[in-house]
């Protein structure tokens, strides 16, 4: 980390609700969590009481998850740390760094925290033939993406990475949501640095457990770099249990892809629907005021905060997406449980105005 750089970089605003009276859509983690990850806490935390930098069996059930060798596996507390250890190998101070937009809003802040400078690119376009990464020290790409939703061809990726290879170029790869897809991982991938989390899928966002992969100088750059003790013994022992959990996975892909249809065919006689491969929708909510003839950035902003304050008088939390670049009028849901997603349903086609 760049110390300059510290002071000019701030927290970014994420989604998740602190309110626990309302029902929470902004954050986009599963409701659901694995059968029996409450004993396996409990039973790993007699085991707490001593250092451990031992997470072989983590590495295993990762590897086996995402299909790689356990040795290009680097355990870490979550995805967002794994996300810091990957720019930090990769960004020297005043190196640029391709980031896609709209895009999670951690890319620009972990590489101005490295001293490097973020270089917006179309979310749909960083992976073209158009885009030149010769003078680039890394490009990272989120698939499927946050907050638009929309999973990028593994084989495009795949030609990307090695032109890539061809400059030197690190690509680093956010696959927080692709467990969703039936889409196969890049971990692994010659030039690579595959980021992983279990926030998502498995619903602990508070356990903090993830993971890296890279292959040869990568993988041995991401493990010398990795903080001793890394990963805690509770969370390497649910994390471990959970990547072998195969049929709570297919469950939640089968409902998030049915619930994320029925949402997208009701809402998109009000909203602009995204097309997503992701456990969220991203709306447009300018469309909703389509009979006003004042279009200006004022009038979008009212019809945003308006919503807003309408789903939250009704006891909802929804992502205000306006804090990603790009993004002016617009917020996004996540998919929950059926009988939750009717509650959504009934709140955001209601009528409502602007205050």
């Amino acid at each position: 980390m760049n110390p300059d750089a510290v002071t000019n970089v701030d927290h970014v605003p994420h989604g998740g609700s602190e309110d626990t009276s309302r029902l929470d859509f902004s954050a986009n983690t599963n409701p659901n969590r694995p059968p029996g990850v409450a004993e396996v806490y409990e039973s790993a935390l007699s085991d707490a009481t001593q250092y451990t930098d031992d997470f072989s069996a983590f590495a295993q059930a990762a590897a086996s998850y995402v299909n790689c060798d356990p040795s290009m596996v680097t355990p870490m507390p979550g995805g967002i740390a794994a996300l810091r250890l990957a720019i930090a190998v990769t960004v020297s101070a005043g190196d640029r760094v391709f980031i896609p937009e709209p895009g999670f809003s951690e890319y620009a802040r972990e590489v101005k925290l490295q001293g490097g400078t973020p270089v917006g690119i179309a979310h749909d376009a960083v992976v073209t033939a158009d885009t030149t990464p010769d003078d680039v020290a890394a490009v990272i790409i989120c698939t499927p993406n946050n907050p638009t939703g929309d999973l990028i061809d593994p084989e495009i990726i795949d030609t990307f990475r090695q032109r890539c290879v061809e400059t030197d170029t690190t690509v680093i790869i956010d696959e927080a949501f692709i467990d969703f897809t039936d889409a196969a991982s890049m971990a692994g991938a010659r030039g690579a640095i595959v980021v992983r989390s279990l926030t998502k899928m498995f619903g602990l966002p508070g356990l903090r457990a993830g993971f890296a992969v890279a292959d040869g100088t990568l993988g041995d750059r991401l493990e010398s770099a990795r903080p001793t003790w890394s990963l805690s013994t509770p969370a390497a022992a649910v994390g471990r249990y959970s990547l072998t959990q195969d049929e709570f996975v297919r469950a939640t892909r089968e409902r998030v892809s049915t619930e994320r249809e029925r949402l997208r065919t009701a809402l998109e006689t009000e909203y602009t629907v995204f097309p997503s491969d992701a456990p969220f929708l991203l709306l447009g909510v300018d469309t909703t005021v389509s009979a006003i003839a004042d279009r200006s950035p004022a009038t979008k902003t009212a019809a945003v905060d308006a919503l807003l304050a309408h789903v939250r008088d009704n006891g909802l939390e929804i992502r205000d997406a306006r804090t990603f670049e790009t993004l002016d009028a617009h917020v996004r849901v996540a998919i929950r449980r059926p009988h939750e997603n009717d509650q959504l349903l009934s709140v955001l086609l209601e009528r409502w105005v602007i205050r």
